[in-house]
């Protein structure tokens, strides 16, 4: 199986190393934008390097991008890219993602030739006007009419597959995952540390903690979080801030002088399972638009801590179980938000259900994806059959 995507990931990486460990299919993962360019992140405002590794075990060529920055639609335009891919013989091609011109180039000269495989998280949980929502339906229907087989991620992927007008039994779930096991050990192996680090920024024992972690952007609204928890009103609950963004000049600006409020600097991967366990809550108030999943909910759940999510992160309906793991609030409405956060303020509360969080995340790991594109494949030989 030929994949074909744009860089390395944290969240996808892995699941190519297991693939090749298995040694149930051969893979070979075709890089479309070069690797200088996958070292910046445009929302962090930083040019960086995961310090996991994400080439290590697995075949993969960086296809050449003519050296481009840019990963919007034109800015990938590989040269070639067909011919490299054919030359590695593949039984069928997975693409994650349409969007860029090369892939859906490629996802056009390789169907009708061997089956194209494709994997994507989008989802119509974004509103949209009724006219666009109609001329992008009718794009997308066009677009997916290339492809033999999709991978829906959860419950929301899999609604917009079917609107995009593929058959029920073309649509294949390999749920959206992390290394459940990793975030565990180490955010357990963290413990003596994060309480450490608890007491040096003045937090009790029995104060909550509430934690947002990642890109300090509109997206993902920190701004209302802050804003809420400026409204609880309460002395027995601290908010904490890890990453960087555009918006970091606000929320320093807006916390400055208040109590409980702690903003803190950006982390690796590594260091993510210290912050997780840091905290009580994990909270993740994005509006969108584009909030298709929300994978660090899982890293968070595996670490063994409660999430409170905004109705626009994809992975809601899937993970997250009002007054069983955590809650779930209207996006954008901060009074919805305030009377969700009062229910965690019970720090007891709170971690009984951070206990629940890690097992309702269990079934969603590497080896389901891994499974589902290995039986996948199994069925592709002499042609689309499965």
């Amino acid at each position: 199986m030929a994949v074909v995507t744009t860089h390395p990931i944290q969240y996808y990486s892995p699941v190519f190393r297991l693939l090749s460990e298995r040694g149930r299919i051969d893979v070979c993962v075709f890089f479309t934008w070069e690797r200088e360019a996958s070292r910046h992140d445009r929302d962090f405002g930083r040019s960086f390097e995961w310090d996991i590794p994400l080439l290590d075990g697995y075949e993969h060529v960086f296809v050449s991008n003519g050296g481009s920055l840019r990963k919007d639609f034109l800015g990938v335009r590989n040269r070639g890219l067909e011919d490299i891919v054919e030359g590695w013989a593949p039984d069928a091609v997975l693409f994650y993602g349409w969007n860029h011109l090369s892939h859906l180039r490629a996802m056009r000269h390789f169907h009708g030739r061997i089956p194209v495989l494709f994997w994507g998280d989008s989802n119509l949980v974004d509103p949209m006007p009724s006219w666009k929502k109609a001329l992008r339906r009718l794009f997308l229907r066009w677009v997916y009419s290339h492809v033999d087989a999709a991978f829906s991620v959860g419950t929301n992927s899999r609604a917009y597959f079917e609107a995009m007008g593929m058959a029920e039994d073309s649509i294949r779930f390999a749920p959206h995952a992390i290394d459940n096991g990793r975030f565990a050990a180490a955010s357990e192996k963290a413990a003596p540390e994060a309480s450490r680090l608890r007491e040096s920024m003045g937090i009790g024992r029995d104060e909550t903690v509430f934690l947002f972690a990642g890109k300090f952007i509109e997206k993902k609204d920190p701004l209302l979080l802050l804003e809420a928890f400026l409204g609880l009103g309460t002395e027995h609950a601290h908010l904490v801030f890890i990453g960087d963004g555009v918006l970091k000049g606000r929320l320093l600006e807006m916390s400055r002088g208040q109590a409980g409020i702690h903003v803190l600097p950006f982390q690796n991967q590594s260091g993510m399972p210290l912050a997780y366990a840091l905290c009580d809550v994990f909270c993740l108030p994005s509006r969108g638009p584009g909030e298709t999943w929300g994978l660090a909910v899982n890293e968070a759940m595996a670490c063994g801590r409660a999430v409170l999510v905004s109705d626009r992160v994809g992975c809601a309906v899937d993970l997250v179980a009002d007054c069983e793991n955590g809650y779930v609030f209207r996006n954008g409405d901060k009074d919805d938000l305030i009377g969700k956060m009062r229910l965690l303020l019970d720090v007891g509360s709170a971690r009984r259900m951070g206990l629940k969080s890690r097992e309702r995340v269990q079934p969603w790991n590497f080896t389901s994806v891994a499974e589902a594109f290995e039986s996948t494949l199994a069925g592709v030989s002499g042609g689309f059959d499965a």
